[in-house]
């Protein structure tokens, strides 16, 4: 095979996007060829996975279409990027090739009765805001605000809205705009099931180069902050509070270590478990009532247009990165679910030395981050075993392999992409989602 002409295409694509549209700039490449892998220290130790050769920088849908249309004609891998938060190594590009970097093509195009549509690139909070003027909400968004559009759908699966709405493939995207090696350089516009062989994998049967997601009635939200003397206490409400009506947007809560890490504040006293709450003010009287009655305390209740970003930039992965870089290098974490978390959680703070589970309520079953300290890979995966034979779900995140409908997304992908071009190295075939993968 020939290898590419990466000079070539960047002229290409300097003639499509302007002189600032692309780069092989060794900085922006290096730059452009991370994202949050080192939240796992089993990847962390396998950094550098690879680098860029080219970076690009469309700024419409259109254009990402036009830039996969370039690529694929030169043979070169495309790697999909929206603001590099993915955890696990999946907006790395492993084989070099092209980054697709989609964080300037930010446009929001409509907002209607029940949906909103967007660019990949545009920021979750951006999307947010433009539902607000227009009376409406996302039906959810995920704990990294600031997260694209496109790399929530490619990359993430839930966040502040799952209680009531479940995770990212549950009825939230309406219909997408996608564009893959095959479609020559065009849009390819989807609907109804079919948006689902392009969500959760990573851009590997096709990008997103626009989507239609779900908005509902904006609602006044209050920001709870309530404690407990110890974990036992939070958790003892947290599955009552998250049946509440209407349904709470987040429910949060950590041990009290975990808590002594969070940003200084007040409203969580750093000796105590912090429980935080997104409540229409409609449940606060008796949410506050469920947890005096538990011996619970409400230490601060907040209103006003940023107190539900204020709270789920404290929810999800967050509390455990604020563990980790209270303590460089001590501790990994494993995703986890169930009401076991709950009934038997002294035996899942067992499983890894140092245990401590930051919980969320959620769609049907708790949910949380299983922090442990970390001694080998070995140990990690032999814990999973361990936290299965609990009764406890477990997604493994050390792995950057596609895990959600891998057989649906091989079939598609032969379709779609078959030379392999698209995230080259995330989707592996021979993945069965064993001890090493993905659900358990």
């Amino acid at each position: 095979m020939t290898a590419p002409d990466y000079p070539a295409l960047e002229s290409e694509l300097i003639a499509l996007l302007g002189a600032r549209g692309a780069t092989s700039d060794m900085r922006q490449r290096e730059k452009a060829s991370v994202d949050g892998a080192r939240m796992s220290p089993i990847i962390a130790e396998q950094l550098p996975l690879g680098i860029a050769d080219l970076v690009a920088f469309p700024t419409t849908a259109e254009q990402i279409a036009q830039v996969v249309g370039l690529a694929a004609k030169h043979g070169v891998a495309i790697t999909p990027r929206g603001k590099g938060t993915g955890n696990y190594g999946q907006a790395i590009p492993m084989p070099g090739g092209l980054v697709l970097d989609m964080s300037r093509a930010r446009t929001v195009y409509e907002v209607t009765e029940d949906t909103i549509t967007a660019d990949a690139g545009a920021p979750m909070t951006v999307l947010e805001q433009a539902a607000k003027a227009a009376g409406k909400q996302l039906w959810m968004y995920p704990s990294t605000v600031h997260s694209s559009l496109g790399g929530f759908l490619g990359g993430g699966s839930g966040g502040t809205g799952s209680i009531a709405h479940g995770s990212n493939d549950n009825g939230f995207v309406v219909a997408l705009d996608v564009v893959t090696p095959e479609s020559g350089g065009q849009l390819v516009h989807v609907e109804g099931d079919e948006v689902l062989g392009y969500v959760h994998n990573y851009g590997t049967a096709g990008i997103i180069a626009r989507a239609t997601v779900r908005v509902e009635p904006a609602q006044d939200w209050r920001a709870l902050y309530a404690s407990f003397d110890d974990f036992y206490g939070s958790l003892s409400v947290l599955r009552e509070l998250g049946k509440l009506t209407p349904a709470p947007r987040l429910v949060s809560a950590d041990t009290p270590h975990i808590s002594a890490q969070l940003p200084p504040d007040d409203a969580i006293p750093a000796d105590r478990s912090s429980l935080r709450m997104i409540a229409d003010p409609a449940i606060v009287t008796e949410a506050s009532a469920i947890i005096e009655a538990a011996g619970g305390r409400i230490e601060e209740v907040h209103e006003g247009a940023g107190v539900s970003a204020a709270l789920s930039v404290l929810s999800y992965n967050h509390p455990i990165e604020w563990l980790q870089k209270s303590e460089p290098g001590v501790y990994f974490h494993v995703e986890v679910s169930g009401d076991a978390l709950i009934d038997r959680i002294d035996e899942v703070h067992a499983v890894y030395p140092g245990g401590l589970l930051h919980a969320e309520a959620a769609y049907t079953t708790p949910i949380g981050m299983l922090a442990g300290i970390y001694e080998s890979p070995e140990a990690v995966y032999a814990g999973m075993d361990k936290l299965r034979a609990l009764g406890v779900g477990v997604h493994n995140p050390h792995q950057w392999n596609v895990d959600f409908r891998l057989a649906q997304t091989l079939e598609l992908a032969a379709q779609t992409d078959p030379r392999g071009l698209l995230n080259p190295g995330k989707l592996n075939p021979d993945y069965a989602g064993s001890t090493k993968g993905a659900i358990g």
